[in-house]
């Protein structure tokens, strides 16, 4: 046989564990979910579906693994979205599931924290589910149709991915971090360059910390892969730890002999400080080519960036100083744990102190429904995922992607900069 003496990348070897089979890349496969996740934004329509499908209610099979997040609108702005989180709470209580109000943080980041492990399939209404192959997790996103047939029956078909290798070596620069290695590597690729493919990483993988993995597998989705996954290691098992899920880790990594479709290597300290320009992710330059572009608005947050290091190393920076006079500085910590974490370390103090604003745990302005839409023309560098036209809530404004350090430093100084200058 073909595959008879070859080994297994960690996407193979979830699919035959989860399937039953023997499965390998481009195989199609009926394979048990672990994890489902649903927000705000999609849950509506899953839940209808749900209800007239296979029986409706009644069949649901996985209400034990399925988690029901209020977050894109949190607190909602509007009745009618009040309305949806009311029928979505109403609807995990009917069956039981688990259901997260608002204020507990962003779906992504709190199925990190409290359910995913290394090992599991996990599937999401929504694009960004990716982000959990940063703890060796197959995770991805899925309509909401195809992610009510998942919790009516547990299990949905897929198509095992091909995968790309990504091979890291080296250390970042001062000012260089995970953020700017994906907008490196979604440049690269541009945005179709790894459709339906599996993105891998391996290498030095532990100069990078999980924190900063998921940034990286969050943004996967971005050149249109359809996970990002790095091995579970020592640092997983510490970070696990740390969220008192210990018992949870697993090793997970690819066989030595595993092939791939492709390899890339890069080394970190070659990457510069990166940066998206409107209106596309992959439209990516050094953010040396643009410094000195005046901006209106910085976020720091989201699923991307959102997370304790993120919030700590802004910190850094803007610790002492002031933002400037021309610019609005909106920092959303990405959960409660996240929220309560950064207050025990005075870092809100510091933001506030620094002239910026606090808001509660949740996705904030990168969905553009309330909390800090743009006006005409203007311009916000944020540390989220996307910058397509119109993504916060104008398409007359431009969106600029960076990393927390880039948005800090760039906060302060009123233009886009480099970080390495604050640090």
């Amino acid at each position: 046989m073909e595959n008879e003496n070859k080994g297994k990348t960690i996407s193979e070897k979830i699919f035959s564990f989860k399937s039953g089979k023997d499965a390998w890349a481009g195989d199609l496969v009926i394979a048990k979910i672990d994890q489902i996740a649903l927000q705000d934004g999609t849950a509506p329509l899953a839940i209808r579906q749900i209800k007239e499908m296979f029986g409706g209610v009644k069949k649901i099979q996985a209400a034990d693994r399925t988690h029901f997040f209020v977050d894109h609108a949190a607190p909602p702005p509007r009745k009618e979205l009040s309305n949806d989180q009311k029928f979505i709470k109403e609807f995990a209580e009917e069956i039981k599931a688990e259901f997260n109000k608002p204020g507990e943080g962003i779906i992504h980041q709190i199925m990190v924290e409290k359910f995913v492990k290394p090992g599991d399939l996990a599937v999401g209404a929504d694009s960004h589910t990716c982000t959990y192959g940063g703890i060796g997790a197959f995770s991805t996103g899925m309509g909401s149709t195809d992610v009510a047939v998942s919790v009516l029956l547990g299990k949905n078909w897929f198509r095992v991915p091909e995968t790309f290798r990504f091979d890291l070596s080296g250390e970042f620069s001062k000012g260089v971090f995970p953020k700017d290695l994906i907008l490196k590597i979604i440049g690269d690729l541009g945005v179709d360059g790894a459709t339906y493919k599996a993105l891998e990483f391996s290498g030095e993988i532990e100069k990078i910390d999980v924190e900063g993995r998921l940034t990286i597998s969050n943004m996967a989705v971005e050149c249109g892969a359809k996970a990002g996954i790095f091995p579970s290691d020592k640092l997983t098992a510490e970070y696990l730890a740390e969220l008192g899920r210990a018992e949870d880790f697993t090793e997970m990594r690819s066989d030595e002999d595993a092939s791939y479709e492709k390899e890339f290597y890069y080394q970190l300290d070659d990457i510069e400080p990166m940066i998206a320009k409107p209106h596309n992710v992959d439209n990516v330059s050094a953010v040396s080519e643009v410094e000195g572009l005046q901006i209106d608005q910085v976020f720091i947050g989201t699923c991307t960036n959102g997370r304790l290091s993120d919030l700590r190393v802004a910190a850094r920076i803007l610790k002492g100083r002031k933002i400037n006079r021309n610019v609005r500085l909106i920092v959303g910590p990405a959960s409660r744990r996240v929220y309560l974490k950064a207050m025990e370390e005075g870092l809100l103090s510091i933001f506030v102190e620094a002239g910026g604003l606090v808001l509660p745990p949740g996705c904030g302005p990168c969905v553009g429904i309330h909390q800090g839409v743009l006006a005409d023309g203007e311009i916000c560098l944020s540390t989220q995922n996307r910058n397509f036209k119109g993504r916060m809530g104008n398409p007359n404004a431009f969106i600029y992607l960076s990393s927390p350090a880039t948005a800090a430093a760039s906060a302060v100084k009123g233009e886009i900069t480099d970080p390495g200058k604050y640090l």
